[in-house]
């Protein structure tokens, strides 16, 4: 099905960008939001500076779109204050937005940090408690947090993807069981910008099909998307790749390291 027009927040961004670039010639258009200026648009893309903590300017700028891809705020461990503006009140102002202007579906960029205190050893679903592993996870169980009011109070239609390590390639062991393809990030935003419209609200891990995954896939009646790639492929590459994670350690890996955060932690 096309997909309308279609409003990506963060779109000059790292997954905005991949994102932007694979879903343009489904769209009639894209409307695409960030702080700083997109220059480089094509025939039927929008380009639209925002601040997302200005909810007046947020509402201006989603006029005009059927459905909402957020990806805007910051991506990592920082400040909690700075979290709570950028990713809290931000996403916020945009659920807001949404329900003001009828928007049919709202695609929230979770993230697995909101897990990432369970161990290796077990696999994750998404019925199981929230242990964020920082700061920053502490504000995407509070995106999820909103995205779950919106649907359950206003009825939209919500679904959150808990984002992988999203990278071309894996990198590091512990992408392994992490990694989100290019390819399986354009199908899991795809598939949750077509659900079916009944969806009210729906949180999924979007990860590849990574044999050592700990995170499990969307049942198929939520999401209609398997992924395709398998971060295995890469594991003679990356340096003890062969090793398997310490089981009794938490997913999050170095993020769930104190010293990760209390960097962040102003005194």
């Amino acid at each position: 099905m096309g997909l309308g027009t279609v409003a990506i927040t963060g779109a000059a961004g790292t997954i905005g960008s991949v994102l932007r670039a694979a879903l343009r010639d489904e769209s009639e258009r894209l409307i695409l939001l960030d702080r700083i200026p997109i220059r480089d648009t094509t025939a039927n893309e929008e380009a639209r500076v925002v601040d997302l903590r200005d909810p007046v300017a947020v509402e201006e700028a989603l006029s005009g779109a059927d459905a909402l891809l957020h990806l805007g705020g910051l991506p990592d461990e920082a400040p909690l204050s700075d979290l709570l503006e950028a990713n809290v009140l931000g996403t916020h102002h945009v659920l807001e937005a949404a329900r003001r202007l009828g928007i049919r579906r709202v695609v929230l960029a979770g993230s697995n940090r909101v897990t990432g205190f369970h161990p290796v050893s077990g696999m994750t679903g998404v019925e199981d408690p929230v242990r964020p592993d920082g700061l920053y996870g502490v504000s995407k169980v509070a995106v999820e947090a909103l995205g779950r009011l919106y649907a359950d109070k206003f009825g939209l239609s919500v679904v959150c993807l808990r984002i992988g390590s999203f990278e071309e390639a894996p990198t590091e062991r512990r992408h392994l069981a992490t990694w989100l393809s290019h390819r399986d990030a354009v199908g899991f935003v795809r598939a949750a910008l077509t659900a079916p419209s009944a969806t009210r609200f729906a949180t999924v891990y979007a990860v590849s099909a990574n044999s050592r995954r700990f995170w499990e896939l969307p049942d198929p009646s939520t999401l209609g998307y398997t992924p395709l790639d398998d971060a295995e492929t890469y594991a003679s590459r990356i340096p003890d790749g062969e090793l398997p994670l310490d089981q009794d350690g938490p997913q999050a890996g170095p993020y769930a390291d104190p010293e990760f955060t209390l960097r962040h932690i102003r005194h």
